[in-house]
């Protein structure tokens, strides 16, 4: 049975906010590892407002400097605000354990994301729940060092 787009919307406000709350009480100590993923931070510009944005993620795969996201909302049948802002501008950051990183993102191509959503999927495995919930193909991001 199919997650309804409003308990989507309040399942992430709760884990986006607990999170906020969890590293600000502990220093930034505290999670290091969320579902088995490293949580890092992104950092966007607002696509109609321009201001940053921030928001609490998990990247499901890390390789060295390569930070790979998961635009899956929860299974929502809308895109993340956070993945419409940097396709409208892909200069982002990335903070990871206290460390902000410029950044250059991108959707991966559908051969990136065909090598790639098995590992996400072995990382997490609501993912496959999230893709199975929605009908829009969850966009995979991959987020690379600026030159």
């Amino acid at each position: 049975m199919a997650k309804s787009n409003r308990v989507i919307e309040i399942g992430a406000w709760m884990l986006e906010n607990g999170h906020r709350l969890a590293l600000g009480v502990t220093g930034g100590r505290w999670p290091r590892r969320l579902l088995g993923m490293e949580p890092v931070e992104l950092h966007t510009t607002g696509r109609r407002s321009g201001q940053k944005r921030s928001t609490m993620l998990t990247a499901p795969v890390i390789d060295g400097d390569r930070v790979v996201l998961v635009a899956s909302k929860g299974g929502h049948s809308d895109h993340p605000d956070w993945y419409r802002n940097l396709t409208a501008d892909p200069r982002v950051e990335i903070t990871r354990d206290g460390d902000t990183t410029p950044m250059v993102a991108r959707t991966a191509t559908p051969e990136e994301r065909a090598e790639l959503w098995p590992r996400i999927v072995a990382s997490y495995k609501g993912y496959e729940g999230y893709q199975r919930n929605t009908d829009r193909e969850i966009p995979v991001v991959i987020c690379e060092p600026a030159a």
